[in-house]
């Protein structure tokens, strides 16, 4: 992740803020600009809740170079409570153990951490409630 659009995102990738549409009530993560539903522009912020039930899964065996440490890990698809889903890592559970519609919680963990400039990105992951 560049450290620009990093720094842009810090707001609701740490405080778990979304964009709840003002004309007719869809909440969006990552907020919006315009509602894809309505086409509306006027926006609240709200904050997701942390817990939800997986989705779906997968399990990523051959990792790219700023994950090669962490194979084999699982990304899944979290639908939090109040429906908002968000695509994010689980982890503290062996992949075997994953099963669609478990109990999640989001926690605040260590992403990755930037080449050279070593610059530590933070971000929210799932593990098992």
């Amino acid at each position: 992740m560049s450290s620009p659009k990093y720094w842009r995102e810090v707001p609701q990738r740490f405080r778990l803020e979304a964009a709840r549409c003002k004309t007719c009530g869809a909440t969006h993560y990552p907020p919006r600009l315009v509602c894809p539903g309505c086409r509306g522009r006027e926006f609240e912020l709200v904050t997701l809740p942390r817990q939800g039930t997986l989705e779906s899964f997968t399990v990523v065996r051959v990792a790219s170079s700023a994950f090669v440490d962490q194979a084999p890990y699982a990304i899944g698809i979290v639908r939090l409570e109040g429906g908002v889903k968000m695509l994010t890592q689980v982890v503290d559970c062996e992949p075997e153990d994953l099963q669609v519609g478990m109990p999640v919680r989001l926690e605040f963990r260590r992403i990755s951490e930037e080449g050279r400039a070593g610059i530590i990105c933070y971000g929210h992951k799932a593990v098992p409630a």
